[in-house]
């Protein structure tokens, strides 16, 4: 058998494997041309039936919005009320599906071939999957989800400590302090990892083991053979497509509002939609800079420059803040979510409505969503690993990363809410009168320097869009291209100026109840495509030497 050669900056696997043989070239079925000075390289089915569908949406929202409002307010508590025990039993089956694979023998299997060595020092890749655990969703929901946890949604029951007058019930603080730390780590800790590592695996397995295009159609072959590069395929790269679009313009929709917010408290800027379409078309305008410039000189750039001031910006937060307390709470926290994560994981008979169907049933639909996005990322930075330290650390590292920074901007937050419940601004804002996007800057004005680390968490948030916006239209080209990492770049224009237009229209077509009932619907055909796809690893797996 001829050696495996590098297919499209895949490397090819080194040492004893077991390459799937097939006719199929990467490209193979592209169509390819020149449009005035912009060229093309696209799938066809996928990349026309995606897009058609993508702007098609787009006009359907702006020429009918009163009709899109009604439909998105609809959609959404009727999806997570129907759907929540799929969700939730779907996010288990992740969780158990990891665990079973690090204590079974194919958790020795090497990604890339048995002589294959890492590209990156654990140093190195202990900091990507840290960068990985990072974004938008930590700045919109730090604050936010911690304290509402504690008093509002009451998850599994969980006493408020405040009475229906908002006076502090002293004996109930504990526990709701510890269970508002718990349900948000459940969130944010091992299911949607699991969910990340499962996708990244498919695509990690497949392309360096198998020798297939890096596209999630191909984790498939050992299911349905030759015919994932048929219709089969083109339909689960579209769901993927569609899913992993609508999850990153949730995102940005939180951002934009968000930086509104911060906006209004620092600057006085009016909060409204047409300042926050204005935010996203700006944004997305130095987005489109940035996928112009490339990877090296664009999103690699802007990530290292965010994770230093996301560094420095928790750390600040940390010591300007009751420091002792956190780490106190956050040992309290992981003992909590350790404790309860069986009763915060069981879909079925229980009273938490507000917990169960408003935050977790959207919270597994959003990372579903995300997952190509994420999965695709870890993937390209993870060959060398064995499955076991693979799983491992993608489960551990960036869940720790995700409660450490709950745990500081939650704690503070927390702290100021008990310690003066009658003048704190972030009782104010999430308690008495729920405003989302403002509850970090309210808890930053109760920290010294408020003017400043307001100004930054602003940035922050704009350049953790930019850098969503620009990864996030490369992932849907490369799947889009039929599994070609280097497409022309008017492609990737095309899917960065549409993540931003899905956003826009969808805050125009009922703000934060839109954008959720978007990602479910998309998240939920996804979910079973990614059950399936558990399937098809662990039978790659059997065939690979250990």
């Amino acid at each position: 058998m001829a050696e495996p050669e590098e297919v499209q900056g895949i490397p090819a696997p080194e040492g004893d494997t077991q390459l799937i043989e097939t006719d199929y070239e990467i490209g193979q079925d592209n169509l390819e041309g020149q449009v005035g000075p912009f060229g093309f390289d696209i799938h066809n089915p996928v990349f026309m039936i995606s897009a058609l569908s993508i702007v098609a949406f787009v006009f359907y929202a702006l020429a009918l919005p009163e009709q899109a409002s009604s439909l998105f307010g609809a959609m959404r508590p009727w999806l997570t009320s129907t759907f929540d025990w799929f969700f939730m039993s779907a996010a288990n089956i992740f969780v158990i599906f990891c665990l079973a694979l690090i204590v079974s023998p194919y958790g020795a299997v090497r990604l890339g071939g048995t002589d294959a060595e890492p590209d990156f020092t654990y140093m190195g890749w202990f900091a990507m999957l840290f960068a990985a655990g990072m974004g938008i969703g930590l700045m919109f929901f730090g604050v936010l989800e911690p304290v509402y946890h504690m008093a509002v949604s009451q998850p599994l029951g969980t006493p408020s400590p405040f009475d229906a007058d908002g006076n502090l019930i002293p004996e109930n603080v504990a526990r709701a302090k510890e269970m508002g730390l718990a349900a948000t780590i459940y969130h944010w800790g091992l299911h949607p990892w699991a969910i990340y590592a499962v996708v990244a695996l498919a695509l990690a397995l497949f392309s360096y083991n198998k020798g297939l295009p890096l596209t999630i159609r191909s984790a498939f072959y050992p299911i349905f053979g030759e015919k994932v590069w048929g219709w089969t395929g083109h339909i689960i790269d579209i769901i993927a497509v569609f899913a992993t679009l609508f999850g990153l313009a949730t995102s940005l929709g939180f951002g934009a509002q968000q930086a509104n917010a911060g906006l209004n408290h620092v600057f006085g800027v009016p909060i409204d939609t047409t300042v926050q379409v204005i935010l996203i078309t700006l944004i997305t305008g130095v987005a489109l800079f940035s996928v112009l410039r490339g990877l090296d000189g664009g999103v690699k750039l802007l990530s290292e420059i965010n994770m230093g001031i996301a560094a420095l910006l928790l750390l600040f937060v940390l010591f300007a803040g009751p420091t002792l307390m956190i780490f106190t709470d956050f040992g309290q926290g992981l003992l909590a979510y350790a404790k309860d994560i069986i009763p915060l994981s069981n879909p079925i008979g229980r009273t938490d409505d507000s917990y169960r169907d408003g935050w977790t049933a959207f919270y597994w639909a959003w990372w579903i969503s995300w997952s190509p996005f994420v999965g695709m990322f870890i993937a390209r930075v993870s060959r060398g690993r064995t499955v076991r330290e693979f799983i491992i650390c993608v489960l551990l590292i960036p869940s720790l990363v995700c409660v450490l920074w709950m745990a500081v901007f939650g704690g503070v937050a927390i702290d100021q809410v008990i310690s003066d419940p009658s003048g704190s601004l972030v009782k104010a804002q999430v308690i008495d009168s729920y405003n989302p996007p403002l509850s970090l800057f309210a808890m930053l004005e109760g920290l010294p320097l408020a003017s400043i680390t307001s100004v930054i968490a602003i940035v922050l948030v704009i350049v953790f869009f930019v850098t969503s916006s620009d990864s996030g239209s490369l992932v849907i080209d490369t799947i889009t291209a039929g599994g070609k990492v280097d497409a022309p770049v008017p492609q990737r224009v095309f899917w960065a100026t549409f993540e931003g237009a899905v956003a826009i229209v969808l805050l125009i077509g009922g703000g934060l109840s839109a954008l959720q009932a978007m990602v479910i619907s998309t998240g939920l055909p996804f979910t079973l495509v990614l059950l399936v796809m558990c399937w098809a690893i662990w039978k790659g797996l059997r065939t690979e030497p250990r």
